[in-house]
């Protein structure tokens, strides 16, 4: 199922360029009337309404990226404190993996990621002077500490590019250590993802399940994410649907109906993505 032929995914198509971008690539960069979203807002809507890489508008998307992640110079991000080419190529290797997991362009940059992280657990916990040691070896530049989504890699693009990449045992206590970090997942979740929220139909909810999402891409999520599936059953409705409430609707993530005017598109809308996400944890329903 997917909602490509809705009113949004027609919009945001318009204000793609002849390039493949939406201008600015960065979700934080500043939207501008003419341009009201980047790359990174437009592509993770329209996957999120169900478009692939078999897609038209995603094919160009992907040159784009695979274009500026080989040019030598950085082209997608500049930023004073960080090293603006490799959070550059993190950030597009992350969102090529997200549509094609072995695009070869990405996997260049995963592979680094892959070593760096597999040193930094070599003994079975995190060592962060490990982790600098194997970053500055892989990337030939010195970490900057205070370049804090490089300094650290719970964060949104490492995550999805560490996908597939890691060993079994290292898989096992990376998981572990992203669902006990303090401060959650950089850009998706600001609390420890072990600890539930407190209401499912809320925002941070929501938020929530965006991380739950990436981390049901590991090979051993279904086993570490037993807590979560069990959460999601006992909040399904006596009619066997879910329903997140209307404060959800984030314009991201939700609706993925043309409305929510009937509370029943709503529900559709909750149980196709839960759904989705029990699946993904081999949870039949």
């Amino acid at each position: 199922m997917d909602y490509k032929d809705s009113k949004c995914a027609s919009q945001i198509l318009a204000f793609q360029h002849d390039d493949g971008s939406w201008g600015h690539f960065h979700t934080l960069s500043n939207p501008t009337t003419a341009q009201p979203m980047t790359s990174e807002q437009a592509l993770r809507r329209l996957r999120i309404l169900g478009f692939t890489k078999d897609d038209e508008p995603i094919c160009r998307a992907m040159r784009y990226m695979e274009t500026n992640l080989t040019n030598p110079e950085p082209t997608v991000f500049h930023e004073k404190k960080h090293d603006s080419k490799t959070y550059g190529d993190l950030m597009l290797a992350a969102w090529l993996r997200l549509f094609d997991s072995e695009n070869k362009s990405a996997l260049s940059v995963a592979k680094k990621w892959e070593s760096i992280i597999e040193a930094a657990f070599a003994d079975g916990t995190y060592s962060h002077d490990a982790y600098v040691a194997a970053y500055e070896a892989q990337i030939g530049k010195k970490l900057n500490p205070k370049a804090g989504c490089l300094a650290n890699f719970v964060v949104f693009y490492q995550v999805v590019l560490l996908q597939g990449m890691l060993l079994p045992d290292t898989e096992s206590i990376v998981l572990d250590y992203i669902l006990d970090y303090p401060t959650g997942m950089v850009y998706i979740y600001n609390k420890p993802i072990r600890s539930l929220p407190e209401e499912f139909a809320s925002k941070q909810a929501n938020q929530y399940l965006a991380a739950i999402e990436l981390l049901a891409g590991y090979t051993g999520a279904a086993e570490k994410l037993k807590f979560v599936a069990e959460w999601l059953m006992n909040n399904r409705g006596n009619d066997g649907l879910w329903d997140m409430g209307a404060v959800v609707k984030d314009g991201i993530r939700f609706p993925l109906s043309e409305s929510w005017r009937n509370p029943a598109d709503r529900k559709a809308d909750c149980t196709f993505r839960i759904c989705r996400i029990l699946k993904q944890l081999g949870v039949v329903v």
